[in-house]
């Protein structure tokens, strides 16, 4: 019966989310004709909407131990589904998220992503990749909004630990900011690749701040121990 119960919230989630999801693109993409800064309320209100929907629909609660601060600093984040790319738009004020390059190109949404202000990852491009992350780095650093990085690259299974990706290291580089890392255990209540969600409750472990200048494999040693902090911990 919990089976049956989980896929028919999973269903109907589904079903209110990307039929949402479609109307608050296209409310984005008309506001956006107007001002960058005219869409950005609509971005981050289907981050909300969302959000919301995990809550009533799905019955997923949210926690956040430690403090998140909200301020310029490069926030990287332990990545195990979906759920996690969407909500950081409730975490931050107008965060401004790096993706690979492939998504910041799917026509439509691309376009929004870029006008809000996303930073694509080029990472078969050697230094024409690190001088186009120059270019957007430079374009933003001033802006003092969050930076948000998935730096394992793609979507894990909950309790797999894979390397930092070296796009981390770049930005970290690049930036000079401070580094905030946050474990997310998302994945075991909605898996990577499955369509099925259960209830229960997600949690945000903020790490200690990592300061900006270390050597990089200090600063990646640092970042990839407080991003897999939740892999151990018991499911509640």
């Amino acid at each position: 019966m919990h089976a049956v119960f989980c896929l028919v919230r999973s269903a109907l989630f589904a079903l209110l989310f990307y039929t949402g999801t479609v109307l608050w693109v296209t409310a984005a993409g008309m506001v956006g004709a107007l001002s960058d800064r005219a869409m950005q309320p609509v971005v981050n209100g289907w981050g909300r909407f969302h959000r919301i929907l995990c809550r009533v629909i799905l019955g997923q609660k949210i926690r956040i131990l430690g403090t998140l601060p909200n301020e310029a600093a490069l926030y990287v984040f332990k990545h195990e589904s979906m759920f996690e790319t969407i909500d950081l738009l409730c975490l931050f004020h107008n965060p401004v998220p790096v993706a690979k390059q492939e998504l910041i190109d799917i026509p439509g949404w691309g376009r929004i992503a870029r006008q809000y202000g996303a930073i694509g990852l080029r990472r078969a491009e050697g230094a024409k990749a690190l001088r186009h992350l120059k270019g957007e780095v430079n374009k933003v650093r001033a802006s003092g909004r969050p930076i948000c990085l998935f730096p394992e690259g793609t979507r894990v299974p909950h309790g797999q630990r894979p390397p930092i990706l070296a796009g981390f290291a770049a930005l970290y580089q690049l930036m000079g900011l401070p580094v905030v890392p946050i474990a997310v255990d998302s994945g075991r209540l909605s898996p990577r690749n499955s369509f099925i969600k259960r209830p229960g409750l997600i949690t945000y472990k903020v790490g200690d701040v990592i300061p900006a200048g270390l050597p990089r494999r200090e600063a990646e040693a640092r970042v990839h121990a407080a991003i897999n902090a939740l892999n151990d911990e018991p499911l509640t």
